[in-house]
């Protein structure tokens, strides 16, 4: 992977991963790692709400995937939103409506990754919405 790793832009901020899928959290942490960024990992959104209240300043960029048990994405949104309305969410899911995406867009979601991840594209879409201001 690290070959490939090379010609994508990385970074050294903090990522926040929130899914539910340990194939997908192993694949993105490394992935993440080689590109240079520091990784917390959330299993559901209610882990992903408190990883962030306890490390509001930490947290440069909080990739949430939309389907989760416990709490899904739409209501982890908000409550992140709620702690720091300036926080930088990037959506992720295969199984979505358009429609809940849109709202979540329209409501200041940064972006959203449709899985499966390709890592070019997540790197790119992560540098995007760090690089903004």
């Amino acid at each position: 992977m690290a070959g490939n790793l090379k010609k994508l832009s990385g970074g050294n901020e903090t990522i926040l991963i929130v899914d539910d899928h340990e194939t997908i959290w192993d694949f993105l942490i490394e992935a993440l790692q080689e590109l240079g960024y520091s990784v917390l990992l959330a299993e559901n959104g209610l882990d992903a709400v408190q990883i962030y209240r306890d490390n509001p300043d930490e947290v440069d960029l909080v990739l949430l995937d939309m389907i989760m048990p416990k709490q899904g994405g739409h209501q982890t949104f908000f409550q992140i939103r709620a702690i720091d309305p300036e926080a930088k969410i990037l959506l992720s899911s295969g199984y979505v409506s358009q429609e809940e995406v849109n709202d979540l867009l329209q409501q200041g979601a940064k972006g959203f990754l449709p899985k499966p991840h390709r890592l070019a594209s997540m790197a790119n879409e992560i540098r995007r919405i760090l690089d903004e201001k």
